[in-house]
C-alpha cells in the first residue's frame, strides 16, 4: 500500500481550538473545520464517519462518578455510531487508572471503543489511522487488495488443490 500524503476535512469543538493537536493537523494540511455546534473535545472525520471525544482526567472534577463524564459519552456514542474516546493519560497515576476504569465498566463491549492514549502524537495517530481506514477510497482498496489476496489463497493453496482433485 502506497505511503503518499493523506489529508481530510476534520469538524472540530471550538473547546480544542487552543489543543495542540489542532496545530499538528493544519501542519499536515488536513482541513480544520472550528464549531461551536459540536460538543466539547470532539474531533469530527465526516468523510470517514468517524468521531472522536477527548478524554483528560486531570480536567475532571474529583468525584468521577458526579463528572457527568458517562452520560456525555452515552450522548456522544448515541449521536456518532462508529466513535472512539480518546483517553488521555499521560502517565499511570491513580487518577487515571479510576477514569479509565469506569469508562471501560461502563461500555464494555459496547460502543464507544477506548483508545488510551500517552501524548499528542499519539492522538494524532490513533484518529488518523482509524480515519484513513475507515474513509471510503481507502476501504475500497483495503476491500480489492483482501479480494486479491483470497483469489491468490485460492489458486496457491494445496489444501484447495487437494479438494479439486477429489471433486
Amino acid at each position: 500500500m502506497e505511503d503518499s500524503v493523506w489529508t481530510t476535512t476534520i469538524i472540530i469543538s471550538t473547546s480544542l481550538q487552543s489543543h495542540d493537536t489542532l496545530s499538528m493537523l493544519r501542519a499536515q494540511q488536513h482541513r480544520i473545520r472550528l464549531s461551536d455546534g459540536v460538543e466539547r473535545g470532539i474531533f469530527i472525520f465526516p468523510l470517514a464517519g468517524v468521531a472522536f471525544m477527548l478524554v483528560e482526567p486531570q480536567h475532571l472534577p474529583e468525584n468521577l462518578e458526579e463528572s457527568g463524564l458517562i452520560e456525555q459519552i452515552k450522548k456522544f456514542a448515541q449521536v456518532h455510531r462508529n466513535c472512539f474516546v480518546l483517553l488521555y493519560a499521560p502517565f499511570n497515576g491513580k487518577r487515571e487508572t479510576e477514569t479509565l476504569s469506569l469508562i471501560q465498566q461502563s461500555f464494555f463491549g459496547s460502543n464507544p471503543r477506548v483508545l488510551p492514549v500517552r501524548n499528542n502524537t499519539e492522538i494524532l495517530k490513533g484518529m488518523l489511522t482509524i480515519a484513513k481506514a475507515t474513509s471510503k477510497p481507502h476501504v475500497e482498496r483495503i476491500q480489492h487488495q483482501m479480494a486479491l489476496a483470497r483469489t491468490h489463497i485460492l489458486e496457491r493453496s494445496s489444501v484447495w488443490d487437494m479438494l479439486r482433485n477429489l471433486i
